[in-house]
């Protein structure tokens, strides 16, 4: 098993809350890591027909039956689980008993803040990590190579080819897991959006364009993507407007959780298919910045994520925002440094002196590129895709 970079934290949470609740993409690892962490603990998986048939007849009986040490798996299938556990844990009043998971953020979440507040540690497991992948030897040399593969663990664990991987995955989500958690009638329609999203990666969200291409209603298309979104399929990254005034754009960007799935979704083949793509500077966006969201919920750390473009469409990949620190990232897919990669960074401190932003922010300003060179360059440093170590320890 590759080591999760989360498991400190469930290790802290558990120690504090009676119930400990993980969610995350359908296969990044949920089931694996909570049974790793807790080996004693009884397991019940809600996918398996017959346990979910007894539960559904007696959720009562079942938690009075288990009331101690017990791992339910994709608790969404039976959520009045949830008000069973609530009443047990007030009873108990003892911590971490109870560890449940689901791969249906939206689902899932409601029930907790309506059932379990106060009483569930809430944590989110993403795909792998480049750090995660690095410390195991497995991240791939060749950027192209890591993109195209993803970061989903079965692919590692059990070696399977990426394309094979995704055509299943694609089609498990699609065939199975939509019918749980949404109407939608037309899958041929969604299928298509899918792949018109993935064609939109790094681009600031247009609905109406979206519905034209895919012949559905406007309505329908923020439907989907919130389902997608439900689902940790993809995320918006939205527009950083604090101190700004009207000088900023209010759309967001939309990217995939797993690069990988969006390289399927585009229908790409083979790696080197990316090498002259006209996405290859949003799909390095889209890893540079789940990378940073990733650290972001393994450590528990407090900071939001936007991205910057003004009414002139001057543009910075990435804001992270620490509420007293604001650190500016531009990422850019080539491997040779140009003094105009710094130009937005000089625009973001003239910018950040006139909003009376820290000037701290000025020294921590960071470029990645694909290039091999870590080093200063006009107050900002250069970091390598493969090794975001001194940004990611500025982020609180």
């Amino acid at each position: 098993m590759i080591k999760r970079q989360i498991i400190p934290q469930i290790n802290r949470l558990k120690k504090g809350f009676p119930v400990i609740a993980v969610t995350g993409p359908r296969q990044s690892g949920k089931t694996t890591l909570i049974k790793n962490i807790f080996p004693k603990y009884t397991y019940f998986n809600l996918e398996n027909p017959e346990t979910l048939g007894i539960i559904e007849n007696d959720p009562a009986g079942f938690i009075n039956a288990n009331n101690q040490k017990i791992i339910i798996d994709e608790i969404q299938r039976v959520p009045q689980l949830l008000s069973y556990i609530q009443s047990t844990v007030d009873e108990q009043k003892i911590m971490g008993n109870f560890i449940i998971s689901g791969s249906e953020n939206l689902l899932l979440s409601q029930k907790i803040n309506q059932s379990l507040a106060g009483r569930a540690a809430y944590v989110n497991l993403l795909p792998l990590s480049n750090q995660e992948l690095s410390q195991s030897k497995l991240l791939a040399k060749n950027l192209h190579q890591q993109i195209f593969t993803g970061f989903y663990p079965a692919i590692y664990d059990r070696k399977i080819d990426p394309i094979d991987y995704y055509n299943q995955y694609i089609a498990t989500y699609v065939e199975r897991d939509l019918k749980q958690i949404s109407q939608i009638s037309n899958l041929s329609s969604f299928r298509n959006f899918l792949g018109l999203l993935a064609g939109r990666i790094g681009q600031l969200v247009n609905l109406s364009s979206l519905a034209n291409d895919t012949g559905v209603a406007v309505n329908t298309i923020e439907n989907w993507i919130s389902i997608l979104e439900a689902s940790y399929l993809v995320f918006r990254l939205q527009p950083y407007h604090k101190n700004f005034g009207k000088r900023h754009i209010k759309s967001p960007k939309i990217y995939f959780n797993d690069v990988g799935l969006a390289c399927r979704l585009l229908a790409l083949t083979k790696p080197l298919d990316l090498k002259n793509h006209f996405l290859i500077g949003g799909l390095f966006e889209n890893l540079i910045i789940t990378e940073v969201k990733k650290h972001i919920l393994n450590h528990s750390k407090s900071s939001s994520l936007y991205f910057f473009r003004d009414s002139n469409n001057n543009e910075i990949d990435l804001i992270i925002d620490s509420g007293t620190m604001q650190i500016p990232v531009e990422i850019k897919s080539s491997g040779t440094f140009s003094s105009q990669f710094t130009s937005n960074l000089k625009l973001w401190q003239k910018l950040s002196k006139e909003s009376s932003i820290s000037d701290r922010d000025k020294q921590n300003s960071f470029i990645v590129y694909t290039g091999n060179q870590s080093l200063t360059a006009n107050n900002s440093q250069l970091l390598n895709w493969s090794n975001l170590t001194p940004l990611l320890q500025l982020i609180t």
